[in-house]
């Protein structure tokens, strides 16, 4: 008969316990500042598994260094003459530089150096250049940059071992591309914030000023260059590629567990990657199957930032197509895709990369069709050319005959326009001065002999893309058979 008080005394202080137990894992109890962990007893204070989680992963340290054989991008702002060794050079970056997520030499950073050689003319090319009417004839030479400014006033040493010079750069970009530009932006550009844009486009309106010469220039530039004696000069707006003989440290960055946590992943379909050619390549000698490799040389983010490729990440791919020039003018033809990206961890990810745009000389007369693939192309302009000299030489066969006497010596405009033909202003000059059929109808052959062959007869124009080339790549998913690795960890 006791024992029933007992019992149920015992029962309600076991549930008032239990009672107390379950809402301390909901509430902060006993003085608790946090939710306890899960698995613990509540006087303990203990907090979440995920916050120890968290605690016990510390933050990355990442060294902002720039590897040795870094080409930067320079354009020349000022007109240089060659004329002596020593012969100062000066310049911007035109392209930003990045190590691993971070711009570490912005772009209108300046550089200065200087001519350090110019190589004597062969007897060979002195022999063709005077044949030509032309008597001061372009001499080889060498420009080092040795000295960088920042934009914030930091000037840092360099050593360069630069590619010879580009006059005019031109953008080529297959027509997808052209059509769908705003779709194939990176997803960081997207994400970027109104200051930064502005501070973007501050940038282009600073480079804008030191861009090739335009079209007047560039015929005022031709017809000075076809006189016979000349300066030779080293334009405004020449680009160079100044590869770094040395590595360039910026110190280190912190970054946490989450900003790394997408290392690894995919970029958006469509994105566009920038990149640069490891090595040249050419259709002269490349064969399908060809290994090609370019190295990233912009991080590419995620649409919330998050980091998902580090600038100088290695792109892997192979010749597909290739066709070298041949005779009759036949140009030459390439077309590479790239298949695989490995990260500098070691960790690699499948992708299907067309080439959408890239850099090239003005001279080099490159087009890229719908499908990324390049091709030589051949101006119009060479009809125009060989029908003058035909014309030409045509007009000078025959004697100018004018109020029924015959002139032997022809016209001065036709004597004048065969010399043009054959050797230039040297030769207009010449063929004046002899008053000579002969001598014009000599003048006459040569141009449209030289001009027929050069512009149908002869071996077309191969497509060579080198060195450091700067290319737009396409990200595209690879096929459902290509096995997606999972995102490396640091």
């Amino acid at each position: 008969m006791n024992r029933l008080p007992f019992t149920v005394a015992v029962l309600l202080l076991s549930a008032t316990v239990c009672s107390r137990a379950a809402s301390a894992q909901q509430s902060p109890v006993y003085g608790c500042p946090e939710v306890p962990r899960e698995d613990a007893l509540p006087f303990l204070c203990v907090p979440p598994t995920s916050e120890l989680e968290a605690i016990s992963e510390p933050p990355v340290q990442v060294n902002l260094t720039i590897p040795e054989g870094t080409p930067l991008r320079i354009a020349l702002d000022q007109r240089t003459r060659i004329a002596h060794v020593g012969e100062p050079v000066h310049g911007q970056v035109v392209e930003p530089i990045y190590a691993f997520d971070q711009q570490v030499i912005p772009a209108g950073s300046t550089v200065s150096g200087r001519v350090t050689r110019i190589d004597p003319t062969p007897a060979k090319t002195r022999v063709l250049s005077y044949s030509g009417g032309n008597f001061t004839p372009v001499r080889k030479y060498e420009v080092t940059f040795d000295k960088l400014m920042l934009p914030d006033g930091k000037t840092m040493s360099i050593k360069t071992v630069t590619s010879p010079g580009t006059a005019e750069v031109v953008h080529l970009a297959a027509k997808k591309a052209k059509q769908e530009e705003e779709k194939k932006k990176n997803a960081a550009a997207r994400a970027a914030s109104d200051a930064k844009q502005e501070a973007k486009a501050k940038v282009h309106s600073t480079i804008e000023t030191i861009k090739s010469p335009n079209l007047m220039h560039r015929l005022k530039t031709m017809l000075y260059a076809q006189s016979p004696v000349h300066r030779q000069y080293i334009e405004k707006g020449t680009r160079f590629n100044a590869a770094l003989g040395d590595a360039l440290a910026f110190g280190e960055a912190t970054r946490t567990q989450e900003e790394l946590a997408s290392l690894g992943g995919a970029p958006e379909p469509d994105s566009l990657l920038h990149a640069r050619l490891v090595s040249s390549v050419s259709s002269a000698d490349a064969t399908r199957g060809t290994a090609v490799s370019a190295v990233l040389t912009e991080p590419i983010f995620s649409a919330e930032h998050r980091l998902l490729l580090p600038a100088n990440c290695k792109l892997v791919g192979e010749v597909q197509e290739a066709k070298s020039a041949r005779k009759f003018h036949r140009n030459g033809e390439l077309r590479i895709a790239f298949n695989r990206i490995e990260l500098p961890s070691g960790a690699e990810q499948a992708m299907k990369g067309t080439l959408e745009g890239m850099e090239v000389d003005r001279s080099s007369h490159l087009a890229l069709d719908d499908e990324g693939g390049a091709r030589a192309t051949t101006p119009k302009t060479r009809y125009l050319s060989t029908g003058f000299a035909l014309v030409m030489l045509a007009a000078v066969s025959h004697p100018d005959t004018e109020h029924g006497t015959t002139d032997a010596a022809g016209d001065a405009d036709t004597r004048a326009g065969a010399g043009i033909s054959g050797s230039r202003v040297a030769g207009s000059l010449i063929s004046l001065a002899a008053r000579s059929q002969p001598v014009s109808l000599a003048f006459g052959a040569l141009g449209a002999s030289e001009s027929v062959y050069s512009n149908f007869l002869s071996r077309g124009q191969d497509v060579n893309l080198p060195q450091n080339t700067p290319l737009e790549i396409g990200f595209g998913p690879p096929h459902d058979d290509a096995k997606k690795p999972a995102p490396a960890k640091p």
